[in-house]
């Protein structure tokens, strides 16, 4: 591995903590270094927020002045505005690793592109160009630099293009993500399996997904709250999938103020773009085998001997692991079986 597929990997590691949680954006990730130096390490973390580049840029500023900002760096106008009215030739010297072509509309957020071209670096290295019609350009902005960076598109290209794989789905329908929860011997059941910064996080992306679809039988037997009380956010929208609306309206599950809960026997809303978050035992694995992009595994150094396992069969391809406490989190994409 060079250095630059080197700090590009350091850039997609951050941006994967963010997988989903950027939802309806693209997960991304930036590093800013100098002299072969890392000045810092940031990533994307939330619709509507500082992007990437914007927030790396902050904390190297902050690094090379030896001063704090003071305002919030998640507001992307200020944090655009301050960068715009620092020295012209700052970071003349630096380089930027991203993993995406910098944006050039401008949106929500100010045009990260833009913003690159008045900074003047020494060097814009990018992971992959941007995939969707009318959203690209960025590079051509950042080459018009009054001092031209050198710029270099397609380091680390197809780990890129995976972590942009949500993104491009749910442009177009559902991106289908499975989450599951499960001992080292692939038990589940029996409360709670995952640790608490695991279930934090499912929280999180309970919090962003459009839908969380469970079936049935876990309405039936677990009757499960299904909230976001970890984070202290909003619950998520449910579908529960089932031929038979025969559920208890006195459980928790409906009893949670601010969301709609709706019993389906179709999967037709699949087809809508947006993000659907499935937790469910075997009985959903199976039914929505050929509708699964991904699945997210929560795997927990225990052994038990409970019964309850996911008794089917699925190739998966490893993506990206990261841990969460004592937990191993995978990241995984189903493939051909």
């Amino acid at each position: 591995m060079n250095f630059d597929e080197f700090y590009m990997q350091q850039a997609l590691d951050i941006a994967w903590q963010f997988q989903g949680l950027t939802y309806p954006n693209p997960s991304v990730g930036a590093v800013v270094t100098l002299d072969g130096k890392i000045l810092s390490i940031e990533a994307h973390q939330k619709s509507g927020t500082s992007h990437a580049e914007v927030l790396a840029l902050l904390k190297a500023y902050e690094i090379l002045s030896n001063t704090t900002i003071d305002f919030d760096s998640f507001d992307s106008k200020k944090a655009h505005q301050f960068l715009l009215n620092i020295p012209p030739k700052f970071f003349s010297e630096c380089t930027i690793y991203v993993t995406l072509e910098p944006c050039s509309h401008e949106g929500k957020t100010p045009s990260c592109a833009s913003l690159l071209q008045s900074l003047n670096l020494d060097r814009v290295v990018i992971g992959t160009k941007d995939p969707i019609d009318g959203h690209g350009g960025g590079i051509d902005i950042v080459g018009r630099a009054v001092l031209t960076p050198r710029i270099t598109v397609g380091i680390l290209e197809e780990e890129c293009k995976a972590l942009l794989e949500p993104f491009m789905i749910w442009q177009k329908r559902a991106f289908v993500l499975f989450k599951l929860a499960q001992t080292s011997n692939a038990r589940i059941g029996g409360g709670y399996l995952s640790s608490k910064a695991s279930l934090t996080h499912v929280h999180q992306l309970r919090e962003v997904c459009d839908t969380l679809f469970i079936g049935g039988n876990t309405v039936r037997v677990d009757k499960p709250t299904l909230d976001c009380r970890f984070i202290e956010a909003k619950a998520p929208d449910i579908k529960i999938y089932s031929r038979e609306d025969d559920f208890d309206r006195d459980i928790p599950l409906f009893k949670v103020e601010c969301r709609d809960v709706e019993v389906v026997d179709s999967l037709d809303f699949l087809d809508k773009p947006s993000f659907v978050l499935v937790e469910g035992g075997e009985g959903m694995l199976v039914a929505l085998k050929d509708r699964i992009d991904w699945l997210l595994i929560y795997q927990t150094p225990k052994l038990s001997t409970n019964n309850l396992t996911y008794n089917t069969t699925m190739n998966l391809q490893f993506l990206h692991q990261a841990k969460k406490d004592v937990d191993l989190m995978i990241w995984s994409r189903q493939i051909g079986n």
